[in-house]
């Protein structure tokens, strides 16, 4: 046995591994991970593939989100070739969809705007108007969007995610009352992880720190008690809120 050649091939494959480990944790924005792959690159693998891309898998999101992160133009030139074969609604929203995804915010808007323009109630496009103002830091045009969805949908049927993209766009814009007034329902309707992260943040940025710490203590302390698949796509919350109470 070659053991000097089967060396050499596990350092490749290793780093291989911890190439693409890093590509993927700085497109998705989780670069927490960044200095655990780069100085235990072994370990810094296993523990990424286990937290991140493992949950990706079983929720059936990996191979898309792979596609997305790694081939981007290949992506967004299967949307464009559909639009030019098909020019509907729903591909010229996939196309926004697929500009969205890369960054690509003022194409992803122009798209949807035009969009909006033949249907200018659906409460599908108006979602998605309002979430890519909002990654475009438009968050007046965010609200507005939004604030137009859910007054065409039954309160229960709002998803926790454009409610609280709602409450930081209210944040964003200064309208502080109202938006404490949603991250609290998003806390106590959805229970979210996610939503108690972000009230904390919230709350310390007023200087209420004792408040933020509670909303960071509770993340800790009720983790645990969420079945494993919650507790999988939701362990950066965990992570980020360990981090602000060793601030506080």
């Amino acid at each position: 046995m070659n053991i000097f050649g089967l060396w050499n091939n596990s350092y490749y494959l290793i780093v291989g591994l911890q190439i693409i480990c890093i590509i993927h944790c700085l497109k998705t924005g989780k670069r927490d991970y960044i200095y655990l792959l780069i100085f235990l690159p072994m370990i810094g693998c296993i523990i990424y593939f286990i937290r991140e891309i493992l949950p990706e898998i079983n929720r059936g999101e990996f191979f898309s989100n792979l596609q997305r992160v790694f081939f981007p133009k290949s992506v967004i030139g299967e949307w464009e070739r559909r639009v030019r074969l098909s020019d509907t609604v729903a591909n010229k929203m996939g196309l926004a969809g697929a500009y969205a995804d890369q960054q690509q915010y003022a194409k992803a808007i122009a798209l949807a705007e035009e969009c909006r323009q033949s249907f200018p109630r659906d409460l599908g496009i108006l979602q998605q108007l309002g979430r890519f103002y909002f990654y475009d830091q438009r968050y007046a045009d965010s609200i507005a969007c939004m604030e137009k969805a859910f007054a065409q949908t039954n309160a229960n049927l709002i998803k926790q995610e454009d409610e609280l993209m709602y409450a930081r766009a209210l944040e964003a814009t200064g309208m502080l009352p109202p938006a404490e007034e949603v991250y609290k329902k998003v806390v106590r309707v959805h229970h979210s992880i996610e939503g108690m992260y972000y009230y904390g943040l919230f709350l310390k940025k007023q200087n209420r720190n004792k408040e933020a710490l509670q909303q960071f203590q509770t993340i800790k302390d009720e983790f645990h008690l969420h079945p494993r698949y919650v507790r999988r796509m939701n362990s950066q919350w965990l992570r980020l809120a360990k981090r602000e109470m060793a601030g506080l």
